[in-house]
């Protein structure tokens, strides 16, 4: 639903939409601190001290950093083939890409050593709805959850290991346009027979407390965009009557970190794009939930294994959308409780 997600109106009775556009200046940073070594490719976590960043490690990363850069785009192919890696991708992404193997490799070995490593979150739990929609919404025009799809990463293993599917009843606008029908693939009897949003979000509650996140282990929500929580989730939840969930109050929003990490304005962070700049492919039927999330997924994995220390960027505030500075100290969101009405 990303295309369509560009079109909808910027301005919601239900949302205050007014920090949407991130300012130039947070627009330069990357998705992570910067060594003080002077490469600014050289990313460290943000909850180690000043300090640390002293370690001869980062150093050592550093330098190899500057070699990459002056290497020539055959010879990054040759040196990844070398390596076994991945040699698709543009000439930035395979930098990203080469880099972050020595970088992992000299972490391993300080890590070995007892030095400074580079991971916060265990998982990361990719997010992206389907919502009601016409051809030209108009403003008044509510958007209503119809599909609830949760694709889990394991950060450690690099690879997709859980999905969670399912479709929701509309309450207000029950039956569906042709158009959101087209787009969506999702047919007026998949909505009939589905349970109304409080219920299928108290399923998404107990499959998150079972795979213990929040509580063992450190995760993330992660989206294509600000629209899946800022917009869909706070409208649904409004028209549900129930509060909005603690858990998807701040998350990874994938375009920005894509943006910044790569280095690439707002207009190449369509899904589509982000992938063939990766040198991947769509897999599935565009604009399934399930499927979108899954290949958001496969992009995330990239960005991973490119170096790139995904990390909240967006948060909501009094049924504001807000930034979150790269500067902010990690944290993974919180246990996932029973939705609780609204008074």
């Amino acid at each position: 639903m990303d295309e369509h997600k560009e079109n909808l109106h910027a301005e919601d009775v239900n949302v205050k939409m007014s920090n949407l556009n991130m300012r130039e200046d947070e627009k330069a940073k990357p998705c992570s601190r910067i060594c003080p070594a002077g490469e600014s490719d050289t990313q460290v976590s943000p909850s180690q001290s000043n300090s640390d960043f002293s370690h001869p490690v980062y150093k050592e990363i550093a330098l190899a950093n500057g070699h990459i850069n002056r290497m020539s785009k055959e010879e990054l192919r040759i040196k990844l083939a070398e390596l076994r890696l991945d040699t698709r991708g543009v000439k930035d992404v395979m930098k990203k890409r080469l880099k972050s193997h020595y970088k992992k490799q000299k972490l391993m070995q300080s890590a070995a050593e007892g030095g400074p490593t580079d991971t916060y979150y265990d998982y990361i739990c990719v997010v992206d709805f389907e919502a009601t929609c016409e051809e030209d919404n108009p403003a008044d025009f509510h958007h209503e959850i119809i599909e609830f799809p949760m694709v889990l990463i394991n950060t450690h293993t690099l690879e997709i290991v859980d999905t969670f599917q399912e479709y929701v009843k509309p309450e207000l606008n029950p039956q569906l346009s042709d158009f959101c029908v087209k787009l969506t693939g999702i047919t007026q009897k998949m909505v009939d027979d589905a349970d109304p949003f409080p219920e299928v979000l108290q399923r998404v509650v107990d499959w998150l407390q079972e795979r213990e996140l929040g509580t063992k282990y450190k995760y993330a929500i992660l989206t294509d965009g600000a629209w899946d929580m800022s917009k869909f989730l706070n409208i649904q939840c409004r028209i549900s009557r129930i509060r909005y969930p603690h858990f998807a109050k701040k998350w990874i929003n994938i375009r920005k970190s894509y943006g910044n990490f790569y280095k690439v304005p707002r207009t190449q962070t369509k899904l589509s794009t982000m992938l063939e700049k990766l040198g991947l492919k769509y897999e599935g039927r565009p604009h399934s939930g399930l499927d979108d999330s899954r290949n958001i997924a496969k992009i995330a994995l990239r960005m991973l294994q490119d170096g790139c220390q995904l990390r909240v960027n967006e948060r909501m505030h009094a049924g504001q959308l807000l930034s979150v500075p790269s500067s902010a100290p990690m944290e993974g969101a919180p246990p996932p409780h029973t939705p609780r009405t609204r008074e």
